[in-house]
């Protein structure tokens, strides 16, 4: 629960610094090109808001919903639908009697806005923690796979060496690369002998609805890290720090030989071998149905692997958080292939307000927070970018429409659309979060 708490506070304030910045880049552009804003807004008010001032000709408020933003242009057809005011002559002040090439960048304004701050993000980042990476080629001692990753074809023990023999740098990236590439081969070192792995579009549609696939294995030489309790270990009287031995008579190399030997002793009685203080020592324990013994592992061996670590000075780490901004964007771009792709239904895999909320971490942890609040701006300006009407995507295809052929569009067209816009919008959201639900009732989430 505790973790749910904290994951629901970082997203709220991700999203609030978001679309504050977010409104504030129409509200700029609309100021400087003297268009009158009459509300700027954090959540939506409806019937009510939280709390309201009004400076000069701008009410400022918080509404009571928290589904996002919003600016109140004078003249403009939003999402208020004040069909009063466009019956009025246009005013000098006002959205509509402005020059099409100023309403475009009124309206891009808050894109522009979610792009440059993710840079600023990536940038401060980089900057203030560097990055650390797990290189491919240091997982010396290969991969632990999964069901879904047997199925693909990969193996406990497959050393992974290049995608579409193309060497990944960073493993943690291996499988984003699969997916976002469309990759139709992997090559992994099994057994001393190099193989291809042939990835399928069945294959990348049951990446894209994995959590994950493998894990890096490792090796057998364990302590007794954190005891669950009312587990098999502590009810045993294992201890924290006890490390652990044969069972059974069996010796194992790798850790994942251990557990899956667990879980084929589910509700039988094992004798564990360990030592304590220098002492060797065995017990009787009984296996639980889930085939654990309930403890956290603590790995005798602490350089298991070997990390890269890169720190960036001020300057280097300008060109470094614009590269990152600009690789974000382009992998974020991919995924819309896959969306409306049949064969990979990277449709099923659209999540809601608990996915976006699920990235974050579990515990506060800073530089987390900012680089998933860098990644959720750029996903709001792609998403912004649309071309349906309602968002601002929807406004700039009518802008350019006028500009291009010299008509602008009429108001009651404008307005027929701004409905449609939001009807389709609701829908997706509707569809994104019933998403969530069916996962979590399925216990994939």
């Amino acid at each position: 629960m505790e973790s749910i708490l904290i994951k629901t506070a970082q997203l709220l304030l991700s999203l609030s610094i978001l679309v504050v910045l977010h409104e504030a880049g129409h509200f700029m552009f609309a100021r400087l090109f003297n268009t009158r804003v009459e509300k700027f807004y954090l959540f939506f008010d409806p019937w009510f808001s939280l709390f309201k001032t009004k400076k000069g000709d701008t009410e400022y408020g918080i509404g009571w919903l928290p589904l996002g933003g919003y600016v109140k242009i004078s003249g403009m057809i939003d999402e208020s639908m004040d069909k009063e005011a466009m019956k009025l002559p246009p005013q000098p002040y006002e959205f509509r009697a402005k020059p099409a090439w100023q309403r475009l960048l009124i309206m891009v304004g808050g894109v522009l806005m979610n792009f440059i701050f993710a840079m600023v993000i990536y940038i401060g980042v980089l900057y203030a923690w560097g990055e650390q990476y797990l290189p491919t080629a240091n997982v010396k001692y290969g991969i632990v796979v999964n069901e879904q990753g047997e199925e693909i074809g990969f193996k406990t023990g497959d050393k992974i060496l290049t995608v579409d023999n193309i060497y990944v740098e960073e493993f943690h990236k291996v499988v984003p690369t699969i997916v976002l590439d469309g990759a139709k081969t992997v090559q992994v070192e099994r057994n001393g002998q190099k193989i291809d792995v042939e990835i399928s579009g069945e294959d990348l549609a049951l990446l894209l609805k994995s959590k994950s696939i493998w894990d890096e294995r490792i090796p057998y030489d364990i302590n007794i890290g954190k005891l669950a309790k009312d587990y098999p270990a502590a009810k045993a009287g294992l201890q924290v720090g006890d490390i652990l031995g044969t069972v059974d008579g069996n010796a194992f190399e790798y850790y994942d030989e251990f557990t899956k030997y667990l879980e084929s002793k589910a509700g039988s009685d094992i004798e564990i071998a360990f030592t304590r203080d220098g002492n060797k020592m065995t017990k009787t324990i009984t296996v639980n149905e889930e085939g654990k013994l309930g403890f956290n592992p603590a790995f005798n061996n602490s350089d298991l692997f070997e990390f890269k670590t890169i720190k960036y000075g001020f300057l280097e780490s300008i060109p470094a958080g614009i590269k990152r901004g600009v690789q974000t964007t382009s992998n974020y771009l991919k995924q819309f292939k896959l969306i409306f792709n049949k064969e990979t239904k990277g449709y099923e895999s659209l999540g809601g307000f608990a996915t976006i909320g699920n990235i974050f971490s579990p515990t506060w942890d800073w530089g987390h927070f900012w680089n998933m609040t860098a990644f959720i701006s750029i996903i709001l300006a792609i998403m912004n970018l649309l071309p349906i009407p309602a968002l601002d995507g929807g406004h700039v295809m009518f802008l350019f429409g006028e500009i291009i052929t010299g008509r602008k569009p009429g108001e009651k067209f404008l307005e027929y659309a701004q409905i449609a816009g939001m009807i389709l919008l609701l829908g997706l959201v509707l569809y994104a979060n019933a998403n969530d639900i069916i996962k979590m009732i399925n216990g994939t989430f």
